[in-house]
């Protein structure tokens, strides 16, 4: 075997991306991410997402989820979810 072929070889084994779920630190973390991807958050408000996720209990949260899933069967649901977040904020 000749020495480009070798290196063809390690070239196409580096090319082969695995992909790796990456563990969170944090388990908001990874509810924060559940939730940009399920309710399709735009870049610009996915931050406040992880602030929403971090200073909140986890069933509130989880309960906002739920109930924006629920209940917003048309428009953009990360507005509506947003808005349930600002209602406990209010009481």
């Amino acid at each position: 075997m000749s020495l480009s072929q070798d290196f063809e070889k390690l070239g196409d084994s580096l090319k082969k991306e695995t992909k790796a779920n990456k563990r969170t630190a944090y388990d908001w973390q990874a509810l924060a991410l559940v939730i940009i991807n399920e309710l399709k958050i735009p870049p610009f408000k996915r931050s406040s997402v992880f602030k929403v996720v971090k200073e909140n209990e986890k069933n509130f949260i989880l309960n906002c989820f739920n109930d924006t899933k629920e209940l917003c069967k048309t428009g953009e649901k990360w507005k509506y979810f947003f808005k349930l977040i600002t209602k406990k904020d209010e009481l």
